[in-house]
C-alpha cells in the first residue's frame, strides 16, 4: 500500500519532495500558507537543480520559461585576480542551470507537483505536527478558517524559515554567530558583466565589509545586493532617510559595482533580509523528515539555497519510498537522510566560512574543496612545477554547484559522516589534524548529531527504476 504523505510547504523543497512521491505512486498532501506566485530572493540556480529538475520531470516546463541560461560564475575576491569557474568547460556542455525570477519558477515547480498528482492547498496554516510519543503522526490546520487534521505516515516539514517542527516545536535551530549577516538589495533595467564572466554567470565582488552581487535576469534586470555583518549594518543605517538611498549608497561605494550598473536604471524599492545562518540539531525522526531552509540555511554567498532545497526533497522522497517500501529500515533510511544532508551543509558552510577569509588566497579555497570533495577528483588536480599536484578549480566548482553532493549520494559509502565544520575551523584558524575529532558527534562520533547516522554507511541513493535507497551486498567501510 502506497505511504499517505503530508508536505509542509510549497516551495522548491517541498515542490520537488511532493512531485517525486506523487510519481511513485505515494498518497501526497502539500499545504502551503501563502497563495503562488510569490515574491522569494536566491535567484541564482546551481546546476545540480538541472539534474533534479529532470529526475522530476519539469525540465520542459522550466526551459519554456525563458530565464536566462547561466554557465558559471566570476569572483572578484579580496587581492586575488578575478577567479572565472566555467561549468561547460569543466565538467561539459550538459551542465548548466539558469537565473530566476524565483516568483515564476516556484509557481512553476508548485504547479507541476500538483500535475504529478499531489493535491495542494494554498492558503493552509499549519498549526502544529501530530505526534504518538515520538512519530509524528500527521498535522493539525486551518483552511478558509476552519480546522482540520491530517494523518500521514510521514511529513515532510519544508516550512522555510517558519520551522514548524525545527523552529516552533522543538526549537532547536541555532544561529551561527560568525554568520550574523544583513542583505540588502534591489533590482536595475539594465546594466553589465565583468569581462570573462561565463554565460549568465553571477559576479561576487568583495568589498572591506561585506560584498555584493549582480545577477543577470530576463528581460535585461540585474539583480544588485550587498551582504554585510549586521553590526556594520546598523551602525550605518541611520546615516539614510530610506532603505532605497542606502541601498544606491552602498552601490556607488563599489567601485567596480557602481560601473556594472552605470547604464542601468534603479527599479523598485530596496529590500532587507536579516540573520541568514542556523542549522537544526537533528534533520529527521521517527515518522517525519525536516528539509530545505527548515531543516538549515547558508549565508547566501555561494547561492546554495535552492540546491540544498532540492537536494534534500529529493533525499526525503527517497528515504521514504524505501522505507515504506520495507527496502531498508526506517533507522537507515534516517541514517541515510541525515549525513547526506548534512554532509551537503557541512560542505557548503566550509567553503563559505573560508571565503570570509580573504585573504587567504585561491589555493587555500582550492585544497579545502579537495579535501571537502574527499578526493573525488585526482583528475582535476593540475601540476605546478615537476611532479607535485596542486588544486585546480574543479573541485571547487562541483562543490559550489552542488554536483559532489549528487555523486555522493549515488556513490556506495557515499553516506560516511563528514565532518566539514571542522575542516572549516582549520581553514580559518589555521590549524590542522582535527577533522573528526570535534564538534557535536552522535553515535560512533560521527559528527552527525544524528544517533542513526553511521546506520548509513553502504546505502546510496537510487533512481532507476525508481526513486529509493539501495543497500550494498557486503559491507562499506567509511570513506
Amino acid at each position: 500500500m502506497a505511504p499517505d504523505v503530508v508536505v509542509i510547504g510549497g516551495g522548491p523543497a517541498g515542490a520537488i519532495s511532493s512531485a517525486l512521491l506523487a510519481r511513485a505512486g505515494a498518497r501526497v498532501r502539500l499545504l502551503e500558507r501563502d497563495f503562488f506566485p510569490r515574491y522569494h530572493i536566491g535567484e541564482s540556480i546551481s546546476s545540480s537543480c538541472r539534474a533534479i529538475i529532470d529526475l522530476v520531470g519539469a525540465r520542459e516546463k522550466i526551459e519554456s520559461r525563458g530565464y536566462q541560461v547561466k554557465e558559471g560564475l566570476l569572483l572578484r575576491w579580496g587581492a586575488e585576480r578575478d577567479w572565472t569557474i566555467n561549468w561547460p568547460d569543466l565538467f561539459g556542455d550538459q551542465v548548466r542551470s539558469w537565473q530566476v525570477d524565483r516568483a515564476d519558477f516556484d509557481d512553476v515547480l508548485l504547479k507541476h507537483a500538483a500535475d504529478q498528482g499531489v493535491e495542494v492547498v494554498q492558503g493552509a496554516q499549519v498549526r502544529k505536527v501530530l505526534f504518538d510519543g515520538d512519530r509524528a503522526m500527521g498535522v493539525e490546520w486551518t483552511h478558509d478558517g476552519r480546522p482540520r487534521e491530517s494523518p500521514a505516515d510521514f511529513v515532510v516539514d519544508a516550512s522555510g524559515r517558519a520551522g514548524v517542527l525545527s523552529s516552533q516545536h522543538f526549537r532547536d535551530r541555532r544561529p551561527h554567530d560568525v554568520f550574523r549577516n544583513v542583505a540588502i538589495w534591489g533590482y536595475y533595467r539594465g546594466g553589465a558583466l565583468l569581462p570573462r564572466t561565463p554565460r549568465g554567470g553571477i559576479n561576487v565582488i568583495s568589498a572591506l565589509n561585506g560584498w555584493y552581487w549582480v545577477i543577470p535576469l530576463s528581460g535585461d534586470v540585474y539583480s544588485v545586493g550587498f551582504v554585510t555583518h549586521q553590526d556594520h549594518f546598523l551602525a550605518r543605517r541611520p546615516e539614510f532617510p530610506s532603505q532605497k538611498a542606502m541601498f544606491l549608497t552602498l552601490v556607488a561605494e563599489s567601485e567596480t559595482v557602481a560601473e556594472l550598473v552605470a547604464d542601468g536604471r534603479f527599479e523598485g524599492e530596496a529590500r532587507v533580509e536579516r540573520d541568514f545562518s542556523y542549522s537544526a540539531d537533528s534533520f529527521c525522526g521517527p515518522g517525519y523528515f525536516i528539509a530545505g531552509d527548515s531543516a538549515c540555511f547558508l549565508d547566501p554567498l555561494l547561492s546554495t539555497g535552492v540546491h540544498l532545497a532540492m537536494y534534500s526533497g529529493m533525499l526525503a522522497a527517497a528515504s521514504i519510498l524505501s522505507a515504506h517500501a520495507g527496502e531498508v529500515t526506517e533507522r537507515e533510511a534516517l541514517g541515510f537522510y541525515e549525513s547526506h544532508y548534512r554532509n551537503a551543509y557541512g560542505r557548503m558552510f566550509s567553503m563559505v566560512a573560508g571565503f570570509y577569509e580573504q585573504y587567504r588566497g585561491r589555493n587555500s579555497y582550492f585544497w579545502l574543496a579537495q579535501r571537502l570533495a574527499r578526493g573525488q577528483y585526482p583528475e582535476l588536480m593540475r601540476k605546478r612545477g615537476g611532479d607535485s599536484p596542486v588544486p585546480s578549480d574543479g573541485a571547487f566548482a562541483s562543490i559550489t554547484s552542488g554536483l559532489t553532493d549528487l555523486d555522493d549520494a549515488t556513490r556506495v559509502g557515499g553516506a560516511a559522516p563528514l565532518d566539514a565544520m571542522v575542516l572549516a575551523s582549520e581553514l580559518v584558524t589555521g590549524k590542522t589534524g582535527n577533522a573528526g575529532k570535534g564538534g557535536r558527534t552522535g553515535k560512533g562520533g560521527s559528527g552527525t548529531g544524528h544517533p542513526d547516522a553511521d546506520d548509513a554507511t553502504g546505502l546510496y541513493l537510487v533512481t532507476e527504476p525508481r526513486l529509493g535507497i539501495g543497500k550494498a551486498v557486503e559491507p562499506v567501510a567509511p570513506r
